[in-house]
């Protein structure tokens, strides 16, 4: 197994390959209840597709015939409706983790038919190779290409792919016929040496490479391997709205700011989250002609990395999968031999490392579900109850970066909720770990702000003015009635806007 820079290479010819083969139902057989699956896969990049749509045909069967059929499932992070949906719906899953994006795997963890965690995504991999959590006894792994040696070339993520193949005493291979060698040289692969004996990782720019191409595994531990050639199950790219747009400009306004002002050494990495307002920022570089040719240091290379690549804008992509609809995904497989040598692909613990990200000087930009007045972000629960999807990595870079962007529209549902709230209902980070809010109203740098100060701010910038005077008063309520004025927070009101949604449909 590659891992760390040595690879040891095992001498086979191509009869291992040949006499592995099977079909999806055939390899889906070999799983068994209450196995713990290791996939590949990072925000519907990269994951298998044939097998777990196979395995979920079969848990259905045997639920039918009265058995019991769960399974544990780990990946990078979200997987495609093949994968995570599919076995959802066949109430083939007894936990997720770390991260989900699917709305039927979503129904069944909010009302507990599924148990999930949700993990820095950064700490995945490190928590099943120390035995925090139990190694998978299968790894189900999408790759690109299979050589006689042994040594296989990932596909569209990295992931965890590395970390679940070399603890997995059993795998599964897909291998995606469509992608031809398309992906080859474009992964990076090698994992930080665990404690107490680590050593950091050389990456000293975006485009530093530690590892190598190809992941070499031991072929005497693959059970299966089965041929697809389907596309990542990634839905059409959107242009911006209007909201989004004015954030982004907002963003690059600010940075330009820092530069012109030496607070912002220029040539910074970027990372982007994902969605539409992260998406909008990525655009609205592309069309900024102020703006010279940038790298990413990030998690997700989204869609909208195209228009800088396609207008010379982009130096390098590093990232931990390669996120494109499925025209784009076209356009790529097209047009690989020289778009390839702008993306790196590497795990996800080292995307989201925090001692790179620091050392890079990273500026991030992670979206939000809602924030409070005093800086805190939630990015995962909706009431404080209902998980959406997870904190993904966005901590691993908020807590690390340089400089750190929380963006979010200012309302939600036509008005009838606002993003900005007196205290969030579940704290992903704390304000601490925050920087900068940005919605359509304006901007909120709150750094070296004392907390009533940021609060009056955030306010004031971020609020949509039919919220400013709620908030407001909340906060002067506080400031009267609180136990202490450091934090004017007054419990019996803290949550008064999200009980009023609940009661009302509206905040206010």
């Amino acid at each position: 197994m590659f891992h760390g820079g040595k690879n040891t290479i095992f001498c086979y010819d191509m009869t291992w390959i040949t006499t592995k083969k099977c079909s999806a139902a055939s390899a889906a057989d070999m799983i068994r209840n209450g196995d713990v699956l290791g996939v590949s896969g990072f925000t519907l990049a990269g994951y298998p597709k044939a097998v777990p749509l196979a395995l979920a045909a079969r848990a259905e069967k045997l639920h039918e015939a009265g058995q019991e059929f769960k399974v544990t499932l780990f990946a990078g992070a979200s997987t495609g409706d093949s994968c995570d949906g599919a076995l959802a719906r066949a109430k083939a899953l007894s936990l997720r983790m770390p991260y989900q994006s699917n709305p039927s795997l979503r129904k069944a963890i909010n009302d507990g038919s599924i148990r999930y965690i949700d993990a820095h995504l950064g700490k995945m991999g490190y928590l099943v190779r120390t035995g925090a959590v139990p190694a998978p006894t299968v790894a189900i792994i999408e790759v690109s290409a299979i050589l006689p040696d042994g040594r296989v070339c990932l596909s569209t993520s990295g992931g965890n792919s590395v970390c679940y193949l070399e603890m997995a005493p059993k795998i599964i291979l897909e291998l995606n016929t469509r992608l031809g060698d398309s992906c080859i040289g474009m992964h990076d692969n090698a994992l930080p040496e665990l404690p107490p004996h680590a050593k950091p990782l050389a990456i000293y720019s975006a485009g530093d490479r530690v590892g190598g191409e190809f992941v070499q595994i031991d072929p005497n531990k693959v059970i299966a391997i089965v041929e697809n050639e389907a596309y990542d199950e990634v839905t059409p790219f959107v242009e911006p709205d209007e909201v989004s747009k004015n954030i982004g400009e907002r963003i690059l306004d600010f940075i330009r700011f820092e530069e012109s002002h030496g607070r912002l050494p220029k040539g910074l990495a970027y990372q982007s989250g994902v969605g539409k307002v992260a998406n909008a920022v990525l655009c609205a570089m592309a069309d900024d002609d102020r703006l010279g040719q940038i790298d990413l240091y990030t998690e997700v290379i989204q869609e909208a990395v195209l228009p800088l690549l396609k207008k010379g804008k982009l130096g390098i992509a590093s990232g931990t999968a390669l996120t494109l609809s499925q025209t784009a995904q076209k356009e790529f497989v097209e047009n690989s031999a020289e778009w390839k040598k702008h993306f790196i692909i590497r795990q996800q613990e080292v995307s989201n490392s925090p001692d790179v990200i620091r050392r890079l000087g990273v500026i991030s930009m992670n979206t939000a579900l809602e924030a409070d007045i005093f800086g805190n972000v939630n990015s995962s629960l909706v009431c404080g109850s209902a998980m959406m999807n997870g904190i993904g990595g966005s901590a691993d870079f908020a807590r690390n970066c340089a400089l750190g962007f929380f963006l979010t529209p200012s309302v939600a549902k036509g008005g009838a909720i606002s993003s900005i709230v007196p205290y969030v209902s579940h704290v992903d980070h704390t304000d601490h770990d925050t920087q900068i809010f940005v919605t359509e109203q304006g901007l909120a740098d709150l750094r070296g702000l004392p907390v009533e100060e940021r609060a009056r701010l955030i306010i004031k910038n971020c609020a949509h003015p039919d919220y400013r005077d709620a908030l407001t008063d909340v906060l002067e309520y506080g400031l009267k009635h609180a136990k202490g004025v450091h934090v004017p927070l007054a419990l019996s009101r803290a949550f008064e806007m999200h009980t009023r949604f609940l009661e009302t449909g509206k905040m206010l």
